[in-house]
């Protein structure tokens, strides 16, 4: 073989390994940026903060659609608890969607709309309670400590919306407390 083609084909050869190369280094600064974009999300969704939490929900795959989900029907919940839904709940409820990242025109939005209307049926909180315990169950004590803290937050300042009379009755309802006690029972379930 001549020098020349050997010189070609070498050629040929490294740039075929650097191509290759360089398609996985722009692969895996395409995946970093995908997860710090998901992480990113989950954050916003949730309010978590705690990088630990977020990096073993990205590890359990839940996207932002389930924290939507996990953050406001307890919210939801909470409103309906005294029967009805107030302007300022219904305010707080739209405030805590918005923070969550949904989009309007989104089906999660729709779904949410349609719950003011219409009081969700009573296994929605059965559904809930029932993930929360698996969810729980892949968390460490912290993890699950900083989730709780998050979600029941939420749930707290929908309750406080409608305020108190002259500031002379507590702001949150027997029926609310109930479900908030129940909510937060739900993450120490075994």
């Amino acid at each position: 073989m001549s020098e020349s083609i050997l010189a070609a084909r070498r050629t040929g050869l490294e740039e075929a390994f650097f191509a290759r190369h360089n398609e996985e280094l722009r692969q895996r600064m395409l995946q970093a940026d995908a997860e710090k974009f998901r992480r990113d999300a989950l954050r916003a969704a949730t309010g978590i903060v705690d990088e630990a939490v977020l990096e073993r929900l990205m590890a359990l795959q839940i996207g932002t659609g389930t924290l939507a989900a996990l953050t406001l029907v307890p919210m939801v919940l909470v409103a309906w608890a005294d029967g009805s839904i107030s302007a300022e709940e219904r305010r707080a409820i739209l405030a805590g969607a918005q923070e969550a990242g949904l989009a309007a025109g989104s089906p999660a939005l729709e779904l949410l709309e349609a719950w003011l209307h219409t009081r969700p049926v009573p296994a929605l909180l059965q559904a809930w309670k029932d993930y929360v315990l698996a969810l729980t169950h892949a968390l460490s004590p912290a993890e699950r400590q900083s989730l709780e803290a998050s979600v029941l937050a939420q749930a707290h300042k929908v309750a406080a919306a409608t305020g108190s009379f002259l500031g002379l009755t507590s702001p949150i309802s027997a029926a609310e407390n109930a479900v908030l006690r129940e909510l937060a029972h739900s993450f120490h379930a075994t």
